[in-house]
């Protein structure tokens, strides 16, 4: 075939392609399914999720573990040594910092000894220890790294209008820990009695910081923290998710 009748072959389909595509009973029906699908020709923004996150309220049984006052008390002495002992000459601060300490003397008095369960927000922590967040991030990274804290990134669905899943970043589950270099610091005195349970200030400071912390929470996250990672707390707080987001949709209605 001569080298002008092949080009001229090529052209012709070039041209023939969007013609068929224009009237083709296939192609109207795809451009139907495609317009059903995006409406408003826009792209649904995805809220961006962390990496390594889990969804709330199906991975925290195996991470949450109870605890009782005593040990939380001796993590918090440990810290306390630990910190003392790591601190140089002529340094402000030991390998954990003020900050931090403040941050686990915080998670000590919030966590529940029943479930182990510990996951305030960091807009929460921010505002009850009076710091910056940059200056909580590092304390909790340090405590991380010397193994006085872990914690879980999760996520959780959301309903919302737009195709596809869509989800939005919750708050970290964390879990309070001590090393044992830092144990071995307390010698003896590392299974010496916490306070007394009838000490009446430090419980009213409790009571008190786990009120406010409570008062944040919406239905959904109030029974997962009454009730912990069961399956009747999974229940309870998917009914009080419903039932937030079916009082969001009537005050927007409004």
């Amino acid at each position: 075939m001569p080298a002008d009748t092949a080009l001229l072959g090529i052209e012709e389909q070039q041209m023939t392609i969007p013609t068929a595509a224009a009237g083709g009973s296939l192609f109207n029906s795809l451009g139907g399914v495609i317009a059903g699908a995006y409406p408003d020709q826009r792209a649904v923004t995805r809220r961006p999720i962390r990496s390594n996150s889990c969804r709330a309220g199906s991975c925290e049984a195996s991470f949450w573990r109870g605890t009782s006052r005593q040990e939380v008390q001796k993590i918090l002495r440990a810290a306390q040594r630990y910190e003392l002992e790591g601190k140089e000459r002529g340094k402000r601060n030991g390998p954990l910092g003020g900050v931090a300490l403040e941050l686990l003397t915080l998670f000590a008095n919030l966590v529940s000894f029943k479930t182990g369960r510990l996951d305030p927000s960091l807009d929460w922590i921010t505002g009850k220890l009076k710091r910056s967040r940059d200056a909580v991030v590092r304390a909790m990274k340090a405590l991380r790294d010397h193994g006085f804290l872990d914690w879980l990134r999760r996520f959780e669905p959301i309903r919302s209008e737009g195709r596809g899943p869509q989800v939005r970043q919750v708050s970290n589950a964390y879990r309070l820990s001590a090393p044992r270099r830092a144990l071995a610091l307390l010698g003896r005195w590392s299974g010496r009695p916490a306070l007394p349970e009838d000490d009446g200030a430090a419980r009213a400071d409790t009571a008190a910081m786990e009120a406010e912390y409570v008062a944040t929470l919406d239905l959904g996250a109030f029974a997962s923290f009454q009730c912990g990672a069961s399956p009747l707390g999974q229940a309870l707080a998917e009914m009080g998710r419903a039932i937030d987001l079916r009082e969001s949709v009537k005050r927007t209605e409004s």
